[in-house]
């Protein structure tokens, strides 16, 4: 390889990295070169705390040797199988497994590759579950104001992030909107649900005599809201959305992708709210970040009508070709191992009131107005700078990466989402950087 294309080959350019403002990063790049329990490790070999677990993802920390291990026998074992007409043993067993861990009747898992097919997946699921049961006017689909459900043509229809939606054209058509619950007014410096704001599940009510409830086919909510900034669900407000769901024959999606897999410290958000949907989407936590891997969890009475109602032949005409990856269930299986046996399910809960306390802490701090917590997920919320929005925020995440702690950015919100094996000693220095940078940034 010659000088010049050796140069163009190790060139930052070629790749169109996403949500990123790729010039600013190609001018000042921040390149990990590797990645071992709490940290990442740059090509300088500097350490960075990792506050937000990757992309709310790497629950069991970075590179587990558990799961290193069984990703790597399995690679060596086989290398593909599909998932049309034929299997592999270990997907069976994960699907298992997961179904185990779900609530109520939730004991179907359907395989996808990421959160954003996971969320498409239980959209597509819904519409055509009932066309299934002889209800094909229900099409109509409801997500809600700063929704995530990542970035397919469904998740961003019934998502509720402005940028995510704008550049792409009309989207799907019959799609509408809750509105969102983030109320700094009412709700600042919540801890754990807020107390005001469950009467907004009640403009469900208003969508179901607008469209009427015989279009509806899916409410599509996070319990938590990730990537717009950690809104906390008011107290009482999912239990609403799932009674009129259910009095109007209308099945409730909980996007779970952030939350299932000890965020919260249960198997899911369902669990530890107690509020049991239709239909469940994961991923990140899934296989700790390891391999991508999705999956949606779906109640019985909907598989069995797939089943029952089709003689022979195709159930479901939906699928990707790598649904059910063995190397990804093979880290789905280490995954789970690794959280039962590490007690990192229960170790979240009984550091939540540590981690709750801590990031309270920065109430006062300049330019904080609101920090919210709800298990081991917390915001905290800046003021914008006059004429600058988002620059403030900016600079602090830059300026706490140079002090060695990975900060998730979302707008002018941090998300604070620390591995399940943190301790307090990196959520002490989580908050201490972010203390340090607030300080240091006009």
């Amino acid at each position: 390889m010659t000088n010049q294309s050796l140069a163009k080959a190790n060139n930052l350019e070629a790749f169109w990295m996403p949500f990123t403002a790729n010039k600013a990063f190609k001018a000042d790049p921040r390149l990990i070169s590797r990645a071992q329990g709490m940290y990442y490790y740059t090509n300088e070999g500097r350490e960075v705390l990792d506050s937000a677990s990757g992309l709310w993802c790497c629950n069991a920390g970075h590179a587990h040797p558990k799961i290193v291990e069984a990703i790597r026998a399995k690679a060596g074992e086989v290398d593909y199988v599909p998932h049309f007409q034929m299997g592999h043993p270990e997907s069976f067993a994960l699907a298992a497994r997961i179904a185990n861990m779900l609530p109520g009747s939730l004991d179907h898992v359907f395989f996808t590759n990421s959160g954003s097919e996971a969320c498409d997946t239980a959209l597509k699921i819904a519409i055509a579950y009932h066309r299934m049961n002889g209800e094909g006017t229900r099409t109509r689909l409801i997500g809600r104001e700063r929704g995530y459900h990542g970035t397919g043509f469904g998740g961003i229809s019934v998502g509720g992030m402005p940028n995510n939606r704008k550049f792409f054209g009309s989207l799907l058509p019959g799609t509408d909107h809750l509105p969102h619950t983030h109320n700094i007014e009412q709700n600042a410096y919540s801890r754990g649900q807020p107390a005001w704001g469950a009467h907004l599940a009640d403009e469900l009510e208003n969508l179901v005599a607008l469209h009427d409830a015989s279009t509806i086919a899916a409410v599509i909510v996070e319990p938590i809201a990730g990537s717009t900034g950690v809104l906390i669900p008011p107290q009482g407000y999912l239990e609403r959305i799932r009674e009129i769901c259910t009095r109007h024959g209308i099945l409730m999606i909980l996007d779970e992708v952030v939350t299932a897999f000890g965020r919260l410290g249960a198997g899911s958000a369902s669990e530890r709210l107690g509020v049991e949907p239709d239909l469940m989407c994961m991923a990140k936590g899934l296989t700790s970040g390891s391999v991508p891997m999705g999956a949606v969890g779906v109640q019985k009475y909907i598989y069995d009508c797939f089943i029952n109602n089709t003689e022979s032949g195709v159930e479901l005409f939906h699928g990707y070709t790598y649904s059910g990856h063995p190397l990804a269930a093979a880290a789905g299986l280490a995954a789970l191992e690794v959280y039962q046996e590490g007690g990192l399910f229960e170790r979240a809960r009984e550091m939540e009131s540590y981690f709750e306390e801590a990031m309270h802490s920065l109430k006062g701090e300049k330019h904080v107005i609101d920090v919210r917590n709800l298990g081991m997920m917390a915001g905290v919320e800046l003021a914008p700078r006059e004429g600058a929005p988002l620059k403030r925020a900016y600079e602090v995440f830059l300026n706490a990466y140079e002090r060695g702690v990975f900060l998730r950015l979302n707008g002018e919100i941090f998300a604070i989402a620390p591995p399940l094996i943190t301790d307090k000693s990196h959520i002490d220095q989580i908050v201490d950087v972010l203390r340090q940078s607030l300080k240091a940034i006009d």
